[in-house]
């Protein structure tokens, strides 16, 4: 059997607003939680309680989520800054 071999160079990955949109879907989980939380006995009765405790547990995974997020964007930007800061006294006179 050959080994597969790819015909193209892979893209670069995407970048956007990684902060924004992780804060979002924990907003998101912790308000459908708050949402169907009224519900309790409904859920209870019908078997459906995981649905309750799956929003939870998605608001709380955000969290930790946004703690991961917040950390990785600042240290990009001290390397970024870092890198900067070597290329410039790299140029300069001495």
């Amino acid at each position: 059997m050959a080994k597969w071999t790819p015909k193209h160079e892979a893209p670069e990955p995407l970048e956007g607003p990684v902060v924004a949109t992780i804060t979002g879907g924990t907003a998101v989980w912790f308000a459908l939680f708050l949402v169907q939380l009224p519900f309790y006995g409904w859920f209870d009765d019908h078997g459906h309680l995981w649905w309750l405790w799956t929003c939870l547990a998605g608001g709380g995974l955000g969290f930790i989520g946004i703690w991961y997020v917040r950390r990785r964007d600042a240290a990009i930007k001290r390397a970024a800054h870092s890198e900067a800061t070597d290329t410039e006294e790299a140029g300069a006179p001495q």
